[in-house]
């Protein structure tokens, strides 16, 4: 492999795990805060797309599709916590699995019904079409670079927020001891509802970021959910800077593993089986990376409340 090829597939790896980052951040706030397993965070991925693209279509305009997402998105999730979600907090883990198992079905038929059953694609905006040289004289799309700049500006955001906040404040008193919080006269509802459109904001704009690379269509989210949970998992359940490293690892490992088992295997292997058995074992080696941080480190790489 080529350095340049090399650099190039490192850059993909980074950009598929800021991507994750955006859907794991959201999702490791409303488990750590609120203690709330939400299958339907993949569902508020898929929405924030759909609002993208339908927007952005209609106007000729990427960036207010972008702010629909966002908008939009967090509208979803907050109605979502308040309709629904609210009533799930004093249920055990299986009644909140099977709630939002319904979201997801919900979602997906209602998106269907309102933006039909066939893909929507995004145009790249003029300003972020083209490419940057890299080292070796490959081209590296400019719009992907872009995605890595936004994620690492947004998670630089959220630290602030969580870290040097009243905001933020709050929902680490909440991560703590939400009871207490409570009868110190925080309105523990409107954190929680805040918390969650917050999180369901996040999850609609990685979906309208990546649906300019990938087709926008029902169920795109998850996939994404289950990359996203491995991501929490392996980072620390309520961690910003476990979610950040941890869907770094997750798109890096699985992106270059993806490239260099084939060949790895193809040292001693013929070209059809090292492909077949390189394939099969690049989809497992983020599951094997997760099995070995566990291991080692059983709450993550980051304990809860370690922003």
């Amino acid at each position: 492999m080529t350095l340049a090829l090399l650099i190039e597939q490192l850059l993909n790896g980074i950009q598929f795990g800021v991507m994750l980052f955006l859907m794991a951040a959201g999702l490791t706030l409303v488990f750590g805060v609120m203690g709330l397993i939400n299958l339907a965070h993949g569902s508020l991925y898929m929405i924030g797309a759909f609002l993208c693209a339908s927007v952005a279509l209609a106007t000729g305009s990427f960036w207010l599709g972008l702010a629909a997402s966002l908008a939009g998105a967090a509208a979803a999730g907050a109605v979502v916590e308040i309709v629904v979600i609210r009533r799930l907090y004093d249920r055990d883990h299986l009644d909140q699995v099977l709630a939002t198992f319904a979201l997801i079905l919900i979602f997906s038929e209602g998106t269907r019904w309102v933006f039909g059953s066939f893909p929507l694609y995004l145009d790249i905006p003029q300003a972020l079409q083209g490419a940057v040289a890299l080292p070796g004289g490959a081209q590296y799309p400019l719009y992907r670079l872009s995605i890595i700049i936004v994620g690492v500006l947004i998670a630089i955001g959220l630290y602030l927020l969580i870290s040097r906040t009243r905001l933020g404040m709050r929902i680490r008193a909440g991560e703590s001891d939400r009871e207490m919080i409570g009868a110190l006269g925080v309105d523990i509802r409107t954190l929680y509802t805040v918390v969650f459109a917050l999180g369901a904001a996040l999850a609609g704009f990685a979906g309208a970021l990546v649906g300019a690379i990938q087709s926008v269509q029902v169920g795109m989210g998850e996939p994404v959910l289950i990359l996203a949970f491995v991501v929490i998992v392996i980072g620390g359940i309520g961690s910003i800077k476990g979610a950040l490293i941890g869907a770094i690892l997750v798109g890096v490992v699985d992106t270059l593993g993806r490239i260099l088992l084939p060949e790895l295997f193809g040292l001693f292997m013929g070209p059809s089986q090292a492909t077949s058995v390189g394939s099969a074992l690049a989809s497992m080696a983020i599951y094997i990376l997760m099995a070995v941080i566990l291991a080692l480190k059983p709450q993550g790489l980051f304990a809860a409340g370690a922003q």
